[in-house]
């Protein structure tokens, strides 16, 4: 590790700074324009995404849609019947998916938050979603990070969080990560301010538990006591509203449509784990059996585990723990897909404001710029068939964090 450090810190020697206030600024400007380029082509090549067996941007939202409509006109269990909510895709969307069936995977806490969507017809209310999403999320970000003081000027912040890689990526799909990632970077920043709040927080991504992970582990790290009590409360009222509505039906049907998930998807599915940054997927897309998998998995999320909690331990600053903890959350769980790279921008938010203020250490800029770039290169990838660099460049980013709190050098607030 510490001679591909050397390498990366030859490399930054040669083109020394690149990354600064005003080329943060340029690299965003042309981000925006690649991503318009990107719809602009996408949109050619499918004559308009009507092309049949194109991909068209929504896809994951129009579940979400669907969901809603089934919550406001039918049995919420429904969604969990995969004939009954491929049919209601179908007549619903009039032939707007690319031609596969696209199945509600979420549990039921998930069901309440998507309810209100289909009160609005399916474009007005994806451009709604993602929009809001957005706001929440560079809002969350520019909290922990203090992007906006290192740029000096809060819009230009606002303008290179919103013009990620990984914003795009998320939002193109209509997917919840944004959502996801705001609620994770909400709960740091008010854990030592505002305990009830941060749990709360928490206790809402049991809409996405997967995503909650490290959650436990860190607040023990930090003895964030009363946050792990309101987090736990939260979480079992959230789930046994969830229950009232839908039913106990729904939660015994998601756990079965999980379980046919990991199977197929997680476990046989080499498209997922072209466009999963996990160790799990590389092991997987290396050839390793399934069960070696999954103890090399649990090797590395050990590592990432004790890494977050090391840095929760070690520090009080909001960017640092923000840091770790979503980096770490990404390494440790082996269900991701690309959007979920969401929760990376909140690390790169807050170790670029890191480096403006306080300088670069050998190889950051380097591993910086790989991390900003590697949600497009995930984004492609089903189709490019590249290899899984995703888990090395996490796990970059992860020492690069520890490092700088081992030095005393934890990100600003």
């Amino acid at each position: 590790m510490d001679i591909f450090l050397r390498g990366l810190a030859s490399t930054e020697r040669r083109i020394r700074d690149w990354v600064r206030r005003d080329r943060v600024v340029a690299y965003s400007m042309v981000a925006l324009v690649v991503h318009a380029t990107i719809l602009g082509l996408w949109a050619w090549s499918s004559d308009g995404f009507t092309a049949s067996g194109s991909y068209r941007p929504g896809t994951d939202f129009s579940v979400f849609w669907v969901a809603s409509h089934v919550m406001l006109h039918g049995a919420p269990a429904q969604v969990y019947d995969y004939v009954a909510f491929g049919k209601l895709e179908r007549l619903l969307l009039d032939g707007y998916q690319h031609g596969g069936f696209l199945p509600w995977l979420y549990p039921p806490m998930f069901l309440l938050l998507v309810t209100p969507l289909a009160l609005l017809p399916f474009w007005p209310a994806f451009f709604v979603f993602v929009a809001a999403s957005a706001a929440v999320f560079v809002a969350a970000v520019l909290r922990v990070s203090g992007l906006a003081n290192a740029l000096g000027n809060a819009k230009l912040a606002r303008l290179v969080v919103v013009a990620c890689p990984c914003v795009f990526v998320c939002a193109t799909f209509g997917q919840n990560a944004l959502l996801t990632a705001a609620l994770a970077a909400f709960a740091v920043y008010r854990v030592e301010r505002k305990p009830v709040l941060a749990g709360l927080c928490i206790g809402l991504l049991a809409a996405k538990p997967q995503m909650a992970l490290l959650f436990p582990l860190v607040l023990i790290a930090a003895r964030a006591w009363r946050v792990m009590a309101v987090a736990a409360v939260t979480a079992v009222l959230f789930t046994v509203l969830s229950l009232a509505v839908c039913g106990l039906q729904s939660l015994h049907l998601f756990l079965a449509s999980a379980s046919l998930a990991r199977d197929i998807t997680l476990e046989h599915g080499e498209r997922f784990w072209l466009a999963s940054s996990t160790p799990f997927a590389a092991f997987r897309l290396a050839g390793m059996d399934l069960t070696l998998a999954y103890l090399a998995q649990a090797g590395v999320a050990l590592v990432a585990a004790a890494a977050a909690c090391y840095v929760w331990r070690r520090t009080q600053e909001i960017g640092a723990r923000a840091s770790i903890l979503a980096v770490a959350t990404l390494i440790a769980n082996p269900y991701t897909w690309h959007y979920e790279l969401t929760w990376l921008g909140i690390a790169l938010a807050c170790m670029v404001a890191t480096g403006l203020r306080r300088g670069w250490a050998r190889g950051e800029q380097t591993i910086l710029v790989l991390a900003w770039i590697l949600p497009l290169y995930e984004f492609f990838n089903r189709v490019a068939e590249w290899p899984q660099v995703g888990p090395i460049i996490l796990l970059l980013m992860l020492l690069m964090i520890v490092q700088r709190v081992r030095a005393g050098a934890g990100s600003v607030q």
